[in-house]
């Protein structure tokens, strides 16, 4: 410490030495003020500095103080990592049931419009009658039996649903082939483009 003053005060000493004119009046103020700072540093060096013994009390005493600082710091950091974790686990759960809401109010709405497109579909798309197939004679009764336009639909969106990565369908026999061209003809449906024996439903939601 005693070496940084002295290196500080023969700073001093030859800022004091410098020429000055008279119309820098800031800068002979500034000079007066060093000259002042100087003479009380010169004070100091006269004094001799009082030195603490380092008793084991005093160690002891430091060690404590420096102690109960750190542990200070840390139960506020903790403090502060425990309220921002328990905001944190707060926003999830809230996000949690916000989305376990939605999903709700989509599958109630999924059902009750399955439902709804079931009675319109099973009303004004029902099974071909086999009466009037018998009567046909260039149409062979098939012994598989054919599924509603319903069941088609529902066997695309659960596919779409469940494996949107390849949401296509094999097209079966059980699927009246009339009924599947409806759904083409419409954009209801689409062709695989590399094999036209499998189609997937329309992405409307996306």
């Amino acid at each position: 410490m005693w070496k940084d003053m002295e290196e500080c005060q023969n700073k001093l000493s030859l800022i004091g030495t410098e020429t000055l004119t008279d119309s820098n009046a800031q800068l002979s103020l500034l000079i007066m003020q060093v000259k002042c700072l100087t003479a009380e540093l010169s004070q100091w060096q006269k004094k001799t500095p009082e030195t603490i013994p380092l008793t084991e009390d005093v160690l002891i005493t430091l060690g404590k103080e420096e102690f109960q600082k750190l542990r200070q710091d840390l139960e506020m950091v903790l403090s502060t990592k425990e309220s921002k974790n328990e905001k944190l686990k707060e926003d999830l759960e809230r996000i949690f049931n916000e989305l376990k809401t939605k999903m709700l109010n989509i599958k109630e709405y999924k059902e009750k419009l399955l439902s709804t497109l079931g009675e319109f579909l099973e009303d004004h798309f029902p099974l071909p009658d086999r009466s009037v197939k018998k009567k046909k004679k260039n149409i062979q009764e098939s012994s598989v039996n054919l599924i509603t336009l319903h069941e088609m639909l529902e066997i695309l969106i659960n596919r779409l649903f469940d494996v949107p990565h390849d949401p296509y369908v094999k097209i079966s026999d059980s699927f009246w082939p009339p009924y599947v061209e409806l759904l083409l003809r419409n954009g209801i449906a689409l062709r695989h483009p590399e094999d036209p024996t499998r189609i997937r439903l329309e992405a409307f939601h996306q």
